[in-house]
């Protein structure tokens, strides 16, 4: 279901940004002198403008448009992950109940906040609940299927963190590309009306150069946004699963210690 909807998202984006804004909107021809022909914009027009550019100009929209959603999408979830309250207030007050022994308090106060955090330190009480009064169990193996618990609890979460940051590293890759694209096709169509016509062209060079120039404009703001924003991310996450990290060695610890009592 997840894949489709990013699937989805690619798509309408593209087709929003290469039709309705590039060729229904910007392509209008009353944004033109020449109308339908679509190649002298009205002195001022900025879409009729831009869409001189060419057609890479809405696919460079269309990366913008998705880095955005993406953005938005990724700023949800990381806010999800943090769960109903301050993650850091939830970890301290966790540990010192699990430290007074409060095991029970410690599980309620993880239903009560969710998110990642709560789901792994659940998942690891739970557990150490389920084999502290076996006696099948030694201390050793105690905490060695606790730690089972917690890693299978981090292999579920973790991956939710950094889902769909590749889509923003490779629009940021790939905005620049086609940029430099749309610049090299605007230089050839430019040198090639002059070379046709054996004058200077000024309408012919000014479509060339617009092409040329709006490409890398298009291409250096997708780059900019989509690299900006995965850096960002990248960063967050990285904070947080070393909270998380933190919050075991200490959730370890104690149930270590109440396992030689």
């Amino acid at each position: 279901m997840k894949r489709f909807f990013n699937l989805a998202v690619i798509v309408t984006w593209f087709y929003v940004g290469i039709h309705l804004i590039w060729w229904v909107w910007m392509g209008d021809p009353s944004n033109f002198i020449d109308g339908a022909v679509r190649h002298e914009p009205i002195p001022g027009n900025i879409p009729g403008t831009v869409h001189t550019g060419g057609f890479l100009v809405g696919v460079l929209m269309a990366f913008v448009l998705i880095a955005i959603t993406f953005i938005i999408e990724r700023a949800l979830t990381m806010s999800k992950a943090k769960g109903k309250g301050n993650p850091e207030v939830f970890i301290k007050n966790m540990i010192a109940k699990l430290a007074d022994g409060d095991i029970d308090g410690a599980k309620a106060d993880c239903d009560a906040q969710r998110g990642t955090v709560a789901n792994i330190m659940r998942a690891a009480i739970t557990r150490f609940q389920d084999v502290e009064d076996d006696p099948e169990y030694s201390a050793d193996k105690k905490i060695a299927e606790t730690q089972r618990a917690i890693d299978e609890a981090m292999n579920l979460e973790t991956p939710l963190l950094e889902k769909n940051l590749v889509v923003l590293s490779t629009i940021a890759s790939v905005a620049t590309m086609v940029g430099l694209l749309g610049t090299t096709l605007g230089m050839i169509r430019a040198f090639s009306a002059l070379a046709e016509s054996g004058t200077v062209s000024a309408t012919a060079l000014s479509i060339g150069i617009s092409e040329a120039l709006y490409n890398t404009a298009g291409g250096l703001i997708g780059a900019v946004i989509a690299i900006i924003a995965y850096n960002f991310f990248t960063t967050k996450v990285d904070s947080f699963v070393y909270m998380i990290d933190e919050a075991i060695l200490s959730v370890t610890q104690i149930f270590t210690i109440r396992t030689k009592k």
